[in-house]
């Protein structure tokens, strides 16, 4: 097996696994039963997309999809900083009407 065909082969894995990956993440993100998980699954499938540039910008040979890649992980983490931050709000809100009443 030559280093091209084992770097193909590996590619093509990669592609299959990122793809279940962000299956599984869409499915969690349906169903989650709270908003941590949805939250979570929604990190999960950005992670995914993310590594799914990486193996794209190897896969092509083109080093450019590296940084769309990094721009979707500074996204991503002001995205999840910011659902923290409205869980957190909104538990504040639901604890203060409980103490209230």
């Amino acid at each position: 097996m030559s280093p091209e065909s084992f770097l193909a082969a590996c590619v093509a894995i990669g592609f299959v696994m990122v793809m279940a990956a962000l299956a599984i993440g869409f499915v969690r993100l349906a169903k989650g039963p709270s908003l941590a998980d949805r939250v979570v699954a929604l990190d999960m499938m950005t992670i995914t997309i993310i590594v799914f540039c990486g193996i794209y910008a190897i896969f092509t040979g083109d080093p450019s999809f590296l940084d769309v890649a990094i721009v979707l992980a500074l996204i991503g983490f002001l995205a999840t900083v910011a659902l923290a931050r409205y869980a957190e709000r909104r538990h504040e809100r639901q604890n203060g009407e409980d103490g209230d009443a």
